[in-house]
């Protein structure tokens, strides 16, 4: 039959509701009896249900095969915000809204913020913020329950506020559906399906809209459990990398140790591993090594505020760690350059203190042994030179010492000085072959060089400048050999009990700089010396010239400075007296008739009498 042919042709196409009434009208007017009329019309109502069957089957294919993508794309999730998107944009398509959007709830500050939009034309409502209970997505948020409404403003159930009707009017919204994101019992957020026409929105709508929040609770879930893996992966990351660099450096720093480095290496290397500038100061804050840092002084209030809580403590962009050997303080690293410091470089940097502190124990250790050798040295040799002359040189050369190469022997001495600190003072200013030691409670130096004045005058000085108090030296040499060392040793001695006699502390000397006492003092008087040291000049001016400046200072100082007694002794002009005199002064300075000077003029001049005649 003709219409039910037309029926299937329809189905097959998938024709509207109108063309399938349209069949039976048809059938009608064709003059069709009652039967075939009705048999007609019953098949157009099988017709239209397997149309709305085939149409509902549809519908639902494109509802799985948009969940289906929508898983898909969660199996390859890389970019949330894209996901989410995607989601919003099946939500519209498949609801065959105007618009979708998706919000997040914010614990922090007690509202829900719009995260994705799609079809929206206003910045307004983009930007608008629900707080929880406000609106038809506030109540969905706070209730984890759908809501929809065919028209939104004159709906009473929901708490209306400027705000959101401001931005629903400002945006035209009229029905909105919107269901929970929801992730066990807690809500992240609200999935909305929006028209701008009043709609009624469908069970079947309402559950496909909650199946895509569904899915967007798991994209969000996954996304921050990614996002927490990789921040918890680069955690670890930075924290091995830390350990093994913090191992690294202390394995470099205990083998400088180990392999005898010193301080100034261990310095180094901190300063390489930290990044920054490295000073180390001892306990009495002199600087012992310095790294990439500009000279500073001991920060004394840091360095006791991390000896009390046994940690690095940090002042206006510096670091201080106290170098301690249990509870004894050795002194102090101060790391530059850094504001602030990781907990890995932190402990590290404690790290560096306590290698600190076993190359200072271990110096200190070494340093006493070797003090010790060399005192006990000092003092074999100083009170028994001549009991066995070789072993003193053997000894010494075990210590690097020559004692048959020549040696200026110094004296030192510094009133309420410890010997300890004068001798640390002192060895770092003299050679490293030098020998030091105590004896008869005086520093004693044994020091290759040739000149005993200048080395004493140099030691007064920056012992005196070390130790901010004055030291006295006596100096006395050079000469080789354990039996002349020891006799210069008393010479030295002499010296420095005539310094500290004379009132010249704080200066140095040998027996030579202290004119006629000198003289009187020393073992091997040079009066020669003494005499050409005193009147030279003038005795080399008679030479030249053939004068007699020194005739006239003879008959100057026996005729008590009388310049008329002296002209008649002379039997010269008390003008040529005077003359004379004033270039005797021109030669020996303004000073030579001072009591001190012509003291050591008149017996210089007696002695050259006595070696002339």
């Amino acid at each position: 039959m003709e219409a039910l042919w037309r029926l299937l042709e329809l189905l097959d196409r998938g024709g509207s509701a109108e063309q399938f009434a349209h069949v039976a009208t048809s059938a009608s007017r064709a003059g069709l009896s009652h039967e075939e009329l009705a048999e007609v019309e019953r098949a157009a109502e099988a017709a239209l249900r397997i149309r709305a069957t085939l149409t509902q089957h549809r519908r639902r294919e494109a509802e799985l095969a948009a969940l289906f993508d929508t898983a898909s794309d969660l199996a390859k999730l890389r970019d949330t915000d894209g996901v989410l998107r995607a989601i919003v944009h099946r939500a519209r398509m498949l609801l065959h809204t105007h618009v979708a959007y998706l919000s997040l709830n914010d614990a922090a500050a007690g509202g829900t913020y719009m995260r994705v939009t799609e079809g929206c034309t206003s910045a307004l409502f983009q930007q608008v913020i629900l707080g929880m209970g406000e609106g038809l997505g506030g109540l969905v948020g706070q209730t984890a329950r759908p809501y929809a409404t065919t028209e939104y403003l004159p709906d009473p159930r929901f708490d209306h506020t400027e705000a959101i009707d401001a931005a629903v009017q400002d945006e035209g919204l009229v029905a909105i559906l919107g269901v929970p994101l929801q992730l066990g019992s807690r809500v992240l957020g609200v999935l909305y399906a929006a028209d701008r026409a009043p709609r009624e929105f469908t069970t079947a709508e309402v559950s496909l809209l909650g199946s895509l929040a569904d899915h967007a609770a798991i994209a969000l879930d996954a996304a921050q459990r990614m996002e927490e893996a990789r921040s918890a992966h680069e955690t670890i990351r930075r924290h091995n990398e830390a350990m093994r660099r913090a191992e690294d450096a202390h394995d470099r720093l205990s083998d400088l140790v180990l392999r005898g480095g010193d301080v100034v290496q261990v310095a180094t290397a901190l300063a390489e591993v930290l990044h920054g500038g490295i000073v180390v100061h001892d306990v009495s804050g002199a600087e012992l090594a310095r790294v990439g840092a500009d000279p500073m002084t001991q920060p004394v209030r840091l360095v006791e505020e991390s000896r009390t809580s046994g940690r690095a403590v940090a002042h206006n962009g510096i670091w201080v760690c106290a170098v301690l050997a249990g509870p004894k303080p050795l002194g102090s690293i101060t790391l530059t350059g850094h504001r602030e410091l990781g907990d890995a470089d932190r402990r590290l940097f404690e790290r560096a203190s306590v290698v600190t502190a076993l190359l200072l124990l271990l110096r200190q250790s070494v340093a006493e042994t070797e003090d010790r050798v060399r005192g006990e040295l000092v003092t074999d040799l100083l009170t028994a030179p001549d009991r066995d002359p070789g072993g003193l040189i053997a000894r010494g050369k075990r210590l690097g010492v020559d004692l048959t190469a020549p040696h200026v022997v110094v004296v030192a001495h510094a009133a309420q000085e410890s010997r300890h600190r004068l001798a640390t003072a002192a060895a770092a200013r003299v050679p490293r072959t030098s020998l030091i030691g105590t004896h008869a409670d005086r520093l004693v130096l044994l020091v290759p060089d040739a000149d005993p004045a200048g080395l004493a005058d140099q030691l007064a000085r920056q012992l005196g400048d070390a130790l901010d108090r004055p030291v006295t030296v006596g100096a006395a040499g050079p000469t080789a050999g354990p039996a002349e060392l020891a006799a210069a040793h008393g010479e030295a001695e002499r010296c420095l009990r005539a310094l500290l006699e004379l009132g010249y502390t704080g200066r140095g000397a040998d027996l030579a700089g202290l004119g006629f006492v000198g003289v009187l003092l020393g073992d091997r008087a040079d009066v020669d010396g003494y005499v050409h040291r005193t009147l030279g000049s003038v005795l080399d001016y008679d030479a030249q010239r053939g004068s007699e400046l020194i005739t006239t200072l003879h008959a100057y100082f026996d005729c008590g400075g009388n310049l008329n007694r002296a002209k008649d002794v002379l039997h010269v002009h008390v003008n040529t007296v005077t003359q004379r005199l004033e270039r005797v002064t021109a030669l020996l300075g303004p000073r030579w008739r001072e009591p001190e000077q012509a003291l050591e003029v008149q017996l210089a001049l007696r002695l050259h009498r006595i070696t002339r005649r």
